[in-house]
């Protein structure tokens, strides 16, 4: 087995959040047009402008966690959905 230099692991640990990231843009963005939802409508929701709302959907702007979190609870989704750690959608009850 070939080991890679150290900053060629930084490459793939940056690359791999990236990718996680972009996955939750495109997520809230797939779950309000899905629904058929206005980005005015979500922006009332959680209590910011149009314009602060769109640059959250296009990742602009950071997502505050009190966002993401009512976000979550607005579409019946776990926050790690959301932020496209899982692709289950929804939390498992454990028995």
């Amino acid at each position: 087995m070939q080991l890679l230099h150290k900053s060629q692991y930084a490459v793939i640990a940056y690359t791999t959040i990236e990718g996680v990231v972009m996955r939750m843009y495109e997520r809230i963005r797939n779950l309000r047009e899905d629904r058929n939802y206005t980005q005015k409508t979500l922006a009332e929701i959680l209590h910011v402008n149009q314009a602060t709302y769109s640059r959250y959907e296009s990742g602009v702007l950071d997502i505050p966690s009190q966002a993401l979190i009512r976000l979550a609870k607005f579409y019946h989704v776990s926050v790690d959905y959301l932020l496209g750690l899982t692709e289950e959608p929804r939390w498992k009850d454990k028995k």
